[in-house]
């Protein structure tokens, strides 16, 4: 029989012994990560026992001949390319075994779980069904018989043609690595029988002693069987705190026990030394499975893969100079083999099912109890969030949820202020006077020729609106929104240590850093290539030197790149950031234009309420159409970001996330708020005067603002802005576009066999068709942006509290959602804070103080009545105040072609019109030059910038000093932790020592007995054997 031939065998039944220990995949030894050069170099040796070693490994498998299955030649299935690596188990070969599995979440023997999920592509050929067909089990029992079909071989090409060369360095990388998986402990199952045609998966499941030594290595706390009680508070506050737990009892979830807890576990470092002082009854759930599959993924990070096998053929030897480039890309972690395609996804399971009648799981809990919008009234699960998510997902949801109950307060101030402006419009005598016809005031032309003189009562809608916005308790509220940003910083800190107590991350620092310094593959790669350009000048160019592939570690170790190695990527980074700013500020320049060209045309209508209505219409659909520029460039710059960050090579993964995050802040924020800090600014600001206007390309005037003031226009600028873009893109986007990928995954994956679109599919093929999991930066983007609005303008809009409010309601629910139902279950990560974005946060809380100050100032009309009340008006009132900001023009002095085409379009001629500014009139000497009036009020406006400036920001830092940011129970309970560590350890040492010495002292004993040759020698050691035992359960 030649090789390449399919050798059919009986597999012999076994007894139930062998079923119980060999079912399922293979068991790794715990040894260290990553193959040794010198197993590296056994493996080539030992090709030719291998398929010797596999039919040994497969004959183990449960009652083969019972269920009439029959095992084909290893040897021709690998070179078919169907048999992966060593560790690779046979397709399912029991008849009903997903009854045992749980569908997916466990082994096929139905005893050890899915700790984790490797995903690959395969190609599939017509060789594929015939092995399928061949591995058909006969349901009949005691039969044993196989459909005997022809089978490919040398006789027979294989329909498709050759194997690709492509398809084979991946399967090749992807033995190496397996293998290696096996050798660092890990137990591997492979499944390609599923609905999704091309697709094979690989089980991963960690045993308890990987499990104990990755923990060990990690750090991990873990709590052991000593309890303490938690010093609880007495008195009044404990009146408060059971008041407060009856009221809000029916808004709790309905997970666990929501009690205050009284008796708290004491948590300790896991060490296998110590397993003693460990709660270990119940081993199963002792490592929950949101720990498990961190320890997993850390072996993944650090198993390494450094094969690329070339293969035969004239068909490989095309492409050798790009494989040989693959293969000088080091040693392959979990990251670099999913970047380069060998694989495609890796990922943990969800728990499992979370809609119809299943059975009770966390994510079901989750789903009925949180990411719902029945729910939106109730607090956050947040423990079981953590416990599901891990650390970092947890702390997001956190601030989130502190974030959106400090908006109540601020939302209320704010409705407070609103009604304030609704009930005093009234009582306002500027918006009075601009609306009382009698006054007569004919203003100047807002646009060269085809506008014409008009009457300051026209614009007595937007003075009375503007007032809603801009009056005395306008001042008051960013007071008092500068101040509530320093108590959310603050409360978030406290509330950020009691978590970190609650979820033993305390002591977190160490190896926090030590985790995170892990350099990425993208760097080591970077590294080595740099080493190999330099042993290219001393070596046969063309060729790798096979000890950079064994000594890439100390390689590593030796190189770094240099701010040289970087200096294209930071130009890169330099061109793109100055370009797409540009491109921002281009894009709102080109909005103005509109605005003042869009005017002009409308000014021509000769409908009435056209005219009158024309700066409303510029606003609104300028608005819109910056609204839809800044969502387009949203998402543009986001990706462009990204890029620029990769191709800075980070070194490890925080700084990569660090960078990431300041570049597509920075951009996102100037595309977010520079029409906004335009019309805030520098609006009206250099339009110059009737005759002697400033002109865009000369023929476009610069617009002014409307006669009440810039901020009323500012308001709907911020208002339209921060409620489309949390309508649209915070909202809709994030329901619509998931939905659509995984509608367009279903179309593409869907099954022709119906026989299989009947069968239900396992747990990690349900979760392969969700969204992989992006990270937190989209989700901590759009509410730093959102916090942004909320405080940098709040003096101009102070209901944006309240809509950010209502937002962040449903933006909870439906984050919630899309984690639980849309999206793959994330690596739980360990972290003890929000990262830079406290940072950013605390920038924005001082950047806001400077500019509501300025927005008070400038941009409002607060200072000038503050000036005219105390210094120019005669009886103390507003009276006369809108005089007193308009200047007078004589008409006669307009420039050639810029006067109104029909002067008589009010039915008088006009000869003097107004315009507002502080300049002198055309009968002074010096005719409209700046008057004394408008230096008084711009002195009056620093002087307000300075002290508003100075005295909110010592407030500020007042509130930060006097609030602790660590609440001095959860200090005590710190120390008091500590304290019990150590009378728990000097215990145990105790115990050891009076352990030795009772030895020394039998010891003594029985040489005595030696000596005097008794017979009792045996029963003292006995005895002796027996108190050791004692003394260790003592312990």
């Amino acid at each position: 029989m030649s090789k390449d031939a399919f050798d059919l065998q009986t597999l012999p039944p076994k007894d139930n012994d062998s079923e119980e220990e060999d079912a399922g995949a293979v068991h790794g030894e715990a040894t260290p990560p990553g193959p040794s050069a010198d197993s590296l170099a056994s493996l080539g040796e030992a090709r030719s026992s291998e398929a010797m070693r596999v039919n040994e490994k497969y004959s183990s498998l449960p009652a083969a001949a019972d269920r009439g299955v029959h095992i084909i030649n290893i040897r021709a299935i690998d070179d078919l390319g169907y048999l992966h690596s060593e560790g690779t188990l046979l397709n399912s070969l029991a008849v009903n075994p997903d009854a045992d599995c749980k569908y997916g979440l466990y082994f096929r023997d139905g005893q050890r779980k899915v700790d984790y999920i490797l995903v690959y592509n395969y190609k599939r050929t017509a060789g594929h069904n015939i092995l399928a067909r061949v591995l058909h089990v006969d349901p009949s029992p005691g039969v044993q018989s196989l459909k005997h079909e022809p089978l490919p071989g040398k006789d027979g090409p294989l329909e498709g043609g050759e194997i690709d060369h492509y398809e084979d360095d991946k399967r090749s990388r992807r033995e190496e690595y397996e293998s290696n998986l096996l050798e660092a402990g890990l137990e591997l199952e492979r499944d390609e029988d599923t609905k999704i045609h091309g697709i094979g998966f690989v089980k991963i499941h960690a045993p308890w002693n990987v499990l104990c030594r990755e923990a060990e290595f990690l750090k991990l706390k873990m709590p052991t069987k000593k309890m303490y009680q938690i010093n609880q508070s007495r008195g009044l506050l404990t009146k408060i705190n059971n008041v407060l737990q009856k009221i809000t009892e029916p808004i709790q979830p309905r997970v666990g026990d929501q009690k205050s807890q009284t008796v708290k576990r004491l948590s300790f470092a896991f060490s296998r030394e110590k397993q003693h002082l460990f709660d270990l009854t119940d081993k199963d759930s002792f490592f929950d499975s949101k720990t498990r599959s961190t320890i997993v993924y850390e072996i993944l990070k650090r198993t390494t893969c450094s094969k690329a096998s070339m293969g035969q053929g004239e068909g490989r030897k095309k492409d050798s100079a790009l494989l040989n480039k693959r293969r000088k890309c080091g040693q392959y972690g979990i990251t670099s083999l999913l970047a380069n395609g060998v694989y495609s996804a890796a990922y943990p399971l969800h728990d499992g099912d979370f809609e119809g009648d299943v059975e009770l799981n966390d994510r079901k809990v989750l789903c009925e109890e949180w990411a719902t919008y029945g729910a939106f009234y109730k607090f956050q699960p947040i423990d079981l969030i953590r416990k599901y998510f891990g650390e970092k997902v947890g702390l997001y949801f956190a601030w989130l949820g502190v974030y959106t109950q400090m908006l109540i307060p601020a939302s209320v101030v704010g409705i407070i202020v609103f009604l304030y402006g609704c009930l005093t419009v009234d009582e306002n005598i500027p918006s009075m006077e601009m609306c009382d016809r009698r006054n007569n005031i004919t203003m100047c032309p807002l646009c060269d020729r085809t506008c014409s003189y008009w009457k300051l009562s026209s614009a007595c809608a937007t003075a009375r609106a503007s007032h809603f916005f801009d009056n005395p308790a306008t001042v008051f509220f960013s007071v008092f929104m500068a101040l509530w940003a320093a108590m959310f910083m603050e409360h978030w800190k406290r509330k950020q240590m009691r978590l970190n107590y609650k979820w033993d991350l305390t002591g977190f620092e160490e190896e926090e850093e030590t985790i995170k310094a892990h350099p990425r593959a993208e760097y080591e790669a970077k590294v080595l290539q740099k080493s190999l350009r330099k042993d290219s000048r001393h070596k046969e160019p063309g060729r790798l030197p096979e000890e950079t592939t064994n000594k890439w570690r100390k390689t590593i170790d030796k190189e770094k790149l240099t701010w040289k190695d970087r200096l294209p990527a930071y130009l890169t980074n330099f061109v793109s950031f100055i370009f797409m700013i540009g491109l921002t500020f281009a894009i709102v320049f080109g909005v103005i234009i509109y605005r003042i060209s869009t005017a002009a045309a409308l000014a021509i209508n000769s409908s009435p309420s056209g005219r009158s209505n024309v700066r409303v219409t510029v606003t609104a659909t300028a608005v819109i159409i910056n609204l839809v520029v800044i969502i387009i460039l949203d998402e543009l710059y986001g990706s462009i970001a990204r890029w620029l960050t990769q191709i800075e090579v980070p070194k490890t993964d925080k700084n990569f996330e660090e960078r990431l995050i300041f570049k597509a802040f920075l951009l996102k924020f100037v595309n977010a708020y520079t029409p906004i800090f335009y019309v805030a600014f520098f609006k009206g600001r250099f339009v110059g005067r009737p005759g002697d206007y400033v002109y865009i390309f000369h023929s476009f005037r610069m617009e002014e603002c409307a006669p009440g003031g810039c901020l009323m226009e500012l308001c709907i600028q911020l208002s339209i802005i921060m409620l489309g873009k949390q309508l649209i893109q915070n909202n809709l986007f994030e329901i619509g576009i998931p939905k659509m990928k995984k509608f367009f995954r279903y179309l593409k994956q869907r099954p022709i066999d119906h026989e299989e679109s009947a069968k239900k599919k396992q747990r990690y093929e349900v979760d392969y068709n969700l969204e992989p999991f992006a990270g937190l930066t989209p989700e901590y983007m759009e509410m730093i942006i959102q916090f942004g609005f909320v405080t940098l303008f709040v003096a101009s809009f102070p209901l944006a509290p309240l809509f950010a409010l209502l937002n962040n309601i449903i933006e909870i629910r439906l984050d919630a959602k899309k984690f639980v139902t849309e999206l793959r279950r994330p690596v739980a990560v360990r972290a003890k804070d929000i990262g830079i974005w406290y940072n950013i946060l605390r920038g924005i809380g001082k950047l806001a103080v400077i500019i509501n100050a300025f927005v008070i100032s400038f941009t409002s009309d607060f200072i000038p009545r503050l000036v005219y009340r105390y210094m120019y008006s005669t009886d103390g009132t507003m009276h006369g105040f809108v005089n007193h900001t308009l200047s007078y023009f004589n008409v006669s002095d307009f420039q050639v072609g810029t006067a109104p085409n029909d002067p008589m379009d009010l039915g008088y001629e006009v000869q003097v019109c107004r315009y507002k500014d502080y300049r002198e009139p055309p009968w002074s000497e010096n005719k409209y030059e700046i008057s004394k009036d408008f230096w008084a009020v711009l002195a009056a406006r620093l002087a307000f910038v300075i002290v508003f400036q100075n005295l909110v920001m010592f407030m500020s830092d007042f509130v930060d000093w006097i609030i602790p940011d660590i609440p001095k129970d959860i200090s005590q309970q710190i120390h008091k932790e500590k304290t019990l560590l150590v009378e728990l350890f000097m215990k145990e040492e105790q115990g050891k020592q009076q352990m030795l010495e009772t030895l020394k002292e039998k010891e003594s004993l029985q040489s005595d007995n030696c000596n005097n040759h008794s017979p009792r020698f045996a029963k003292t050691h006995r005895g002796s054997a027996a108190s050791r035992r004692s003394y260790h359960v003592a312990i």
